[in-house]
């Protein structure tokens, strides 16, 4: 509640000026269409389907520690999971813009919505770009009203000592909240409610997200382990993403008393047996490639891991599998830098898996003819990329700034059962 300083403004700033220039990117996209994308025939899905996914993913680990945690009774979960349950909330939402950007025509983009239209046409609901719709919308929803009904005890204790032109709004927000037993015990039972209810949509929405691409016949796409395969590697991606903004979070603002090596070692943990996990589910990928024997499939994974995306398949495999090894080491787990850079790195390897999924998938298809060129990202595609990464930090600055980043009552609970 204490005014920004200088650090805060400058982050803040920052990401203000790449969200800035992404809107700029998209407006020029706007006025010229997707010519000015890097799409070439056959690949018509690029870094903004990457990104959709890379997303959705991020936005899992949230509910996970939040929700998962608080079942398993685990006391840790304390001091990271409201920031944790921001990020799914901003990480959806970020998620959400980027099949409005994917479509040709953006101002359109309510045709996306399942519903009859003036022509008397419904959408085809055996797809499942349209079960995206709902499994995405389903978890905003969930995520949103989980994180607000958390917030409720904090934003009547900011309600009562606040005095700025925040009052008002907390005390709006904070539903008339007094404290009492009644209240207390309604509130408890409706939080264990949302947190059973969200549980099971870890799963559901990245299993949805990958049969957008399991449900085809593409080698390297169809497969029946993507499900498993994306929902770990979401929860993979999450848990990194939540170091990496934890790390310089608890300094910004002061939280070291609170978020402190012990969560950020539980955290590293749980990132070395998603690991593993993601690590199996990549041989198993390749392992049935080639006991499948098709010879298109075999193909596709050949030109994975030798072909002219070589270079970012390789890189994936290291990041996602090679570098969080290094957390088996105690040392290494409870050193912040390491432990920021190995997050960084884990970010930028499950960021290439999507990208090598999608894209080496589309140049190696069926058609011997379509395997000609490569795909290179125009500087439109990179800026709105920015511009999303710049959404997403701005929000979750903004959050920080107004609402407790750490329950204060859940805080509270926990010092006074010791």
């Amino acid at each position: 509640m204490r005014p920004p300083g200088i650090a805060y403004l400058g982050a803040l700033a920052l990401a203000l000026g790449g969200l800035t220039f992404g809107a700029y990117a998209f407006s020029v996209q706007w006025r010229a269409g997707l010519g000015v994308a890097g799409y070439q025939h056959p690949i018509y899905w690029g870094v903004y389907i990457t990104n959709f996914v890379f997303w959705v993913g991020i936005a899992h680990s949230g509910t996970l520690i939040s929700a998962v945690l608080f079942l398993f009774r685990a006391r840790w979960r304390t001091a990271v999971a409201r920031a944790s349950e921001a990020m799914t909330v901003f990480a959806v939402m970020t998620a959400g813009l980027f099949p409005i950007i994917h479509i040709g025509r953006p101002w359109f983009f309510y045709w996306l919505i399942p519903y009859p239209n003036e022509r008397q046409l419904w959408v085809n609901f055996r797809s499942p770009l349209v079960w995206d719709v709902f499994a995405i919308s389903t978890y905003l929803t969930v995520s949103a009203m989980f994180l607000y009904l958390g917030l409720i005890p904090d934003i009547a204790a900011a309600r009562d000592r606040t005095t700025d032109w925040r009052k008002p709004i907390y005390r709006v927000l904070a539903l008339g909240w007094d404290g009492s037993t009644r209240r207390w015990r309604h509130y408890t039972a409706l939080y264990a409610f949302f947190a059973a209810l969200a549980t099971p949509l870890v799963v559901s929405v990245h299993s949805v997200v990958s049969w957008d691409f399991a449900m085809s016949i593409l080698p390297g796409w169809h497969s029946t382990i993507f499900a498993p395969y994306f929902v770990a590697g979401a929860i993979f991606s999450g848990l990194a993403m939540v170091i990496t903004l934890l790390i310089p979070l608890r300094r910004l603002l002061g939280l070291e008393e609170y978020i402190t090596i012990h969560h950020f070692e539980n955290l590293a943990k749980m990132i070395i047996l998603t690991s593993m996990i993601v690590g199996y589910a990549y041989m198993v990928e390749f392992f049935i490639a080639w006991y499948s024997g098709s010879p298109y499939e075999q193909a596709a994974f050949y030109d994975r891991m030798f072909g002219q995306y070589r270079l970012f398949t390789w890189a994936m495999l290291t990041c996602n599998v090679i570098v969080p090894l290094f957390l088996f080491a105690k040392r290494i787990r409870t050193s912040l830098p390491a432990l920021f850079v190995i997050s960084l790195l884990v970010n930028v390897g499950m960021w290439l898996e999507r990208f090598v999924i999608i894209v080496t998938s589309l140049s190696h298809d069926f058609n011997p003819a379509n395997w000609a060129g490569i795909y290179t990202p125009t500087w439109v595609e990179g800026a709105i990329t920015l511009g999303a990464f710049s959404m997403f930090f701005f929000l979750f600055l903004v959050f920080v700034k107004n609402f407790p980043a750490v329950s204060i009552t859940e805080m509270k609970e926990a010092s006074d059962l010791g």
